[in-house]
């Protein structure tokens, strides 16, 4: 019988699902992940987790729980760097001994430390320890890698097609099933700026991008914009790159957009709490600044986030850029 390896669908849950699956499911591993978030998800994960930990921290807690006995096994790797230049948040590295050290009665953990500093292979030899946990051989590793390897290249072209992750996720998962449906444009679009986690999870973001949706704006976020496209803004200015990865995506992300105009306004999702996205929203808010024509505004979230909150902010703000550009004919 094969062995089930949870995944919490939280983190780099949505960056790296598709990668993980396929290699998973190629060395005859069954995924399992857990379930949509919850108020419930949430306030197991608030319970449990530290005190001044960010909500994305808190809620991955809450996965984890809703997981527990659903599987022989917990992927939790220690990520610190995947592009040899840029490092993930330091709490991500804590992850794993969090979690053991926090939680009664979980399945065994699998946190083998990720690092492309170490070496040309270092990916490669991460995923050979994973590998050994399930007796998969080099052999058999090296073809799920490749296919897992090359599932993340399609996905990262649907994500710069315009699709959200879940979308690109369900497309990959049914290819089949039905035709590829891009997003509709619209007369306006607003850029949503922050961390993948946030921005995707409709449940802690207040279903930010829905309502977005539904008020007739079409967004675009860092995931939909082409690395290179990002790569060519360097340091954005500052002495050297921001050091962590998704806050360095997000401020190029900023940086392009303002300059090229290709929104109407900007968005940034950020978590209360989160040290490196303080100096992230400041380094967008200074920005914006020099471009006055682009309106900007910071979201806050929290576990304590209202929906009508939210929605009256969104509202207002939406009401102020369409008028202002139907005001404005060189902004159409």
């Amino acid at each position: 019988m094969n062995k089930k390896l949870g995944i919490p669908s939280a983190l780099l849950y949505y960056i790296y699902y598709p990668f993980w699956q396929a290699f998973f499911n190629e060395i005859g591993v069954q995924v399992v992940t857990s379930s949509s978030t919850t108020k419930n998800i949430l306030d197991k994960g608030v319970r449990e987790a530290l005190a001044d930990a960010c909500v994305p921290i808190k809620l991955f807690f809450g996965h984890v729980m809703d997981l527990k006995n659903k599987c022989d096994y917990l992927f939790i790797p220690r990520v610190v760097c995947l592009n040899g230049k840029t490092i993930y948040c330091p709490k991500f590295l804590g992850l794993p001994d969090m979690i053991r050290h926090s939680l009664d009665g979980i399945p065994p953990i699998i946190d083998v430390r990720i690092d492309a500093r170490q070496g040309r292979l270092s990916k490669f030899k991460a995923y050979l320890e994973i590998g050994s946990y399930f007796g998969a051989g080099h052999n058999i590793v090296l073809k799920a890698y490749y296919k897992a390897w090359i599932t993340l290249r399609r996905y990262n072209r649907l994500l710069r097609k315009g699709l959200n992750p879940l979308d690109a996720m369900e497309h990959i998962k049914n290819p089949n099933d039905k035709e590829l449906i891009l997003p509709a444009k619209s007369n306006l679009k607003f850029a949503v700026l922050g961390y993948p986690y946030a921005i995707y999870d409709s449940f802690i973001s207040v279903n930010l991008l829905g309502k977005l949706k539904k008020m007739g704006v079409s967004v675009l976020t860092a995931e939909n914009i082409n690395p290179l496209t990002l790569a060519l803004q360097k340091n954005c200015g500052l002495p050297k790159r921001l050091f962590w990865t998704f806050s360095d995506a997000a401020l190029k992300a900023a940086h392009y957009l303002f300059r090229h105009g290709r929104v109407d306004a900007v968005l940034h999702l950020t978590a209360f709490g989160c040290g490196p996205d303080s100096i992230l929203n400041k380094f967008i808010e200074l920005e914006a600044k020099q471009y006055r024509d682009i309106p900007f505004m910071t979201l806050m979230i929290d576990e304590h986030t209202g929906e009508a909150g939210m929605a009256t902010r969104l509202e207002a703000f939406v009401d102020m850029v369409r008028r202002r550009k139907e005001a404005c004919p060189c902004r159409n």
